[in-house]
């Protein structure tokens, strides 16, 4: 994923946005992402990768545990279309509801091949 592409579908956060967050405000624990534009506070899919740019921004053994068992790239290895995809699987098996006025799961192609 790029720094432009959106981490937080449900409050339309970028990656650039928490990157340079997480720089000018230098976090103590990844949950205070959620002060950057609610990241995180809606259906829950973007925690992880919330995790991994706290890490990637605050360097190594920087936060809890959790943050320390989490991949660094997984993020990274992602296209935006892959990401969306796995966030409205996520959404549709019952794990978190988007807020109203979140980013429309995208319209899931079910013929096969």
């Amino acid at each position: 994923m790029n720094l432009d592409d959106k981490v937080c579908y449900c409050f339309h956060v970028s990656r650039r946005k928490l990157v340079n967050w997480v720089r000018h405000n230098a976090p103590k624990v990844p949950s205070q992402l959620s002060m950057c534009g609610g990241a995180g506070t809606g259906c829950g899919w973007c925690i992880p990768f919330l995790k991994q740019i706290f890490k990637q921004g605050t360097g190594p053994g920087a936060g809890c545990a959790s943050c320390v068992a989490t991949p660094d790239d997984a993020i990274d290895a992602l296209t935006p279309e892959e990401y969306a995809a796995l966030r409205a699987e996520y959404v549709k098996a019952g794990n978190g509801t988007p807020p109203p006025g979140a980013e429309p799961l995208p319209e899931v192609n079910s013929e096969g091949p």
